[in-house]
């Protein structure tokens, strides 16, 4: 039976199948990473926040039983330094959120890439399938071509006898 003649041409698209799904996974393993980071950033950041209630509470308890003024200057100079550090856990938090975008985005572009590959992959099994059914109807119609030859060769030889 003669070779498919796109065989080469499978074989590249199929490694390049291949390494769009590594991509892709390896785009996914990367994202879970950045979720984590964003995890235990916002966790961090809600410790803080957590922390400055507290802190604000007991300045207002203080507040309520009347302590003197130099305590209640180091408590809000030390509510300051927290709030401060708030802020920052905050922008840890929202420049995580944006790395994990930027992998979502990253994940979703190998998905794209990999499905395109797919289809090119299936189109060329359903062309080759196509060619198998063509090739052997080919081959099919040779044969019977034969046949009908060797029938009128037998024939003709016959009648020769015959006369």
């Amino acid at each position: 039976m003669t070779k498919y003649p796109l065989h080469e041409l499978v074989t590249i698209k199929q490694k390049k199948l291949d390494e769009a799904e590594k991509v892709l996974k390896e785009k996914k393993e990367i994202l879970q990473n950045e979720e984590k980071k964003l995890k235990e950033v916002e966790k961090e950041r809600d410790e803080v926040k957590e922390h400055r209630e507290d802190k604000l509470a007991q300045l207002r308890n203080e507040l309520d039983t009347g302590t003197t003024s130099p305590k209640i200057q180091q408590m809000k100079s030390y509510l300051k330094v927290v709030e401060e550090k708030q802020r920052q856990k905050e922008q840890k938090v929202q420049d995580q959120k944006k790395v994990v975008a930027t992998a979502e985005k990253a994940v979703d572009a190998a998905r794209q890439e990999m499905l395109k590959r797919q289809q090119d992959v299936e189109k060329l099994k359903t062309h080759r399938k196509e060619w198998d059914k063509e090739v052997k109807a080919e081959i099919e119609y040779k044969e019977t071509l034969e046949t009908d030859e060797m029938g009128v060769s037998i024939h003709h030889r016959r009648k020769r006898k015959k006369q």
